[in-house]
């Protein structure tokens, strides 16, 4: 994997609407923009973006867990999302994003039952990455249904690929549109 660049963001909401948010509403996110080494041609093959996934999975489960500085044990949702460069293609996204990259990240979080929310395009430099959140343990928690928007000004290059992965501490600011709680799940499908 050739990395030129990591980031991260932390996005903390203490007020929504005027109302105070008690606890604030935290998520952090955690990028890496690679070179494609499939960029401008066409490959059968996709392992070695696979493999990426894998160590993008750790890495940036890492960073992102680090930026919201809280016990793994405390994040409550995860998503994921890459954006491909103009030379490259949606299947170079869905081989970082897919095979691999979630059971590391489960890993660094010390589990996590439902599947890993995902976004992919295929983007000109400076595009917007939108990655979704939702729950960790329970995908029908509205409240946790959700996006972080990151924007990298030189990134990413037409060879190149940004990959981010995104947690949550707690679900948006002031949620109300009813549904399955945190409190109310029982973790064990993935879904409730």
């Amino acid at each position: 994997m050739k990395l030129r660049r990591v980031i991260t963001q932390v996005e903390q909401t203490r007020r929504e609407m005027g109302r105070p948010v008690a606890p604030p509403a935290r998520r952090a996110l955690a990028a890496a923009v690679i070179a494609n080494p499939f960029a401008g041609r066409y490959a059968g093959d996709l392992a070695e973006l696979i493999e990426t996934g894998a160590e993008l999975g750790h890495l940036l489960g890492e960073e992102a867990l680090a930026a919201l500085d809280c016990p793994a044990g405390a994040v409550e949702g995860y998503g994921k999302a890459a954006l491909v460069g103009e030379d490259g293609e949606l299947e170079h996204a869905a081989a970082l994003l897919h095979p691999k990259l979630g059971a590391p990240l489960r890993a660094v979080l010390g589990g996590g039952k439902a599947l890993v929310p995902s976004a992919k395009a295929v983007g000109a430099t400076g595009e917007v990455i939108e990655v979704p959140l939702g729950h960790k343990d329970a995908a029908y928690v509205r409240s946790h249904f959700d996006a972080m928007r990151l924007r990298i000004a030189d990134a990413p290059r037409p060879g190149e690929i940004v990959v981010a992965v995104a947690l949550q501490q707690t679900g948006r600011p002031l949620p109300r549109v009813g549904g399955l709680t945190h409190e109310e799940i029982t973790g064990a499908d993935g879904l409730r």
